[in-house]
């Protein structure tokens, strides 16, 4: 092999001096600034539409209701089209490589034994490409996890096989009382009430095992620890009027998959309205109709507990059959 490349490179040298060489790499380069210009192009018309409508979100939530949730919305928007802007100029690169080196006879093209403008451009790209994301990934975190001393409204979240209680707080911490509460049942969808335009902090806690808060729209997902341990988070606001299902987002056991809930957002009048009438002893479906809401579930609804025929199995099978 190292005789056969030192025959061919004397004439692969004065074959590329020739003028049909310098032709041939003005057009190569051409082509070049084109697939640059083509992958510019394309960056720009992906980012000036809505890209996360066009492609269900590349996974993530979308129709977020706080501002942290649509700050990672952005983020990891503008993250899969940098990653998709990056790979549609590697594989032009491949492609043009394959076009323009494919075989031609016996002849070897020219062995280029080093590169350092090559070698200093896919050293240095993603590092730069890794620090960028690296930058705004540490804002949108640190902005999303940030607490303050004194939230406009304090929720515990109290965990348990497999349902949820709401305790509405006076206060932060422990050492808070709670002051109207909501507790679901197998009958019945817990349902948490909270007004738009207020800062709102979580304080969980489970009374068993690791379970998991998660409203799709509002945040990512925040584990429930039993114990003394209190997972704390807060919302700067909520934006969106509405009804959004929660769910329980790590498996607990049997009924994980039931495990829900429902997040109602209302105006902060109305949620003064029910919370004075939790407060005087009335239940929440009669609270929530003296606001105008409906009073049970609309987003999901409550499990079977009992194992029967239509239940865990098809309906043509009888409970604990097997093939």
């Amino acid at each position: 092999m190292v005789a056969r490349s030192s025959e061919v490179r004397p004439s692969a040298v004065r074959h590329s001096a020739s003028p049909g060489a310098a032709r041939r790499r003005g057009r190569g380069a051409g082509r070049l600034a084109g697939l640059g210009l083509g992958g510019a192009a394309l960056l720009v018309l992906l980012t000036g539409c809505d890209v996360g409508a066009a492609f269900g979100g590349f996974g993530w939530p979308q129709g977020g209701i706080t501002p942290e949730a649509n700050r990672m919305y952005d983020l990891w928007i503008a993250s899969c089209i940098a990653a998709l802007a990056v790979g549609v100029f590697v594989w032009g690169l491949i492609f043009w490589c394959v076009v323009r080196y494919r075989r031609r006879g016996d002849e070897l093209p020219v062995q280029t034994r080093y590169n350092l403008p090559m070698e200093f451009l896919y050293t240095i790209a993603p590092i730069l490409i890794v620090s960028v994301l690296f930058y705004y990934t540490a804002i949108v975190q640190t902005d999303v996890v940030r607490t303050t001393k004194n939230p406009d409204v304090t929720v515990e979240v109290v965990a348990f096989k497999w349902n949820w209680q709401f305790n509405y707080r006076d206060g932060q911490g422990t050492e808070a009382n709670t002051v109207a509460s909501v507790l679901g049942t197998s009958e019945v969808i817990p349902i948490l009430v909270l007004p738009t335009d207020r800062s709102i902090r979580f304080e969980e806690t489970s009374r068993d095992v690791i379970h998991s808060f998660w409203v799709p729209e509002m945040l990512f997902k925040r584990d429930v620890f039993p114990g003394k341990i209190r997972n704390v988070f807060e919302v700067s606001e909520l934006q969106t009027e509405g009804a959004y299902v929660g769910r329980c987002a790590e498996l607990c056991g049997s009924y994980h998959a039931f495990m829900n809930f429902e997040l109602r957002v209302v105006s902060p009048e109305r949620y003064d309205q029910f919370l004075a009438a939790k407060r005087a002893g009335q239940s929440t479906q009669d609270a929530l109709t003296a606001i105008g809401e409906e009073p049970y579930a609309t987003t999901t609804r409550p499990f079977e507990t009992r194992r029967d025929t239509a239940n865990f199995n098809p309906d043509s099978a009888s409970a604990g059959a097997g093939n």
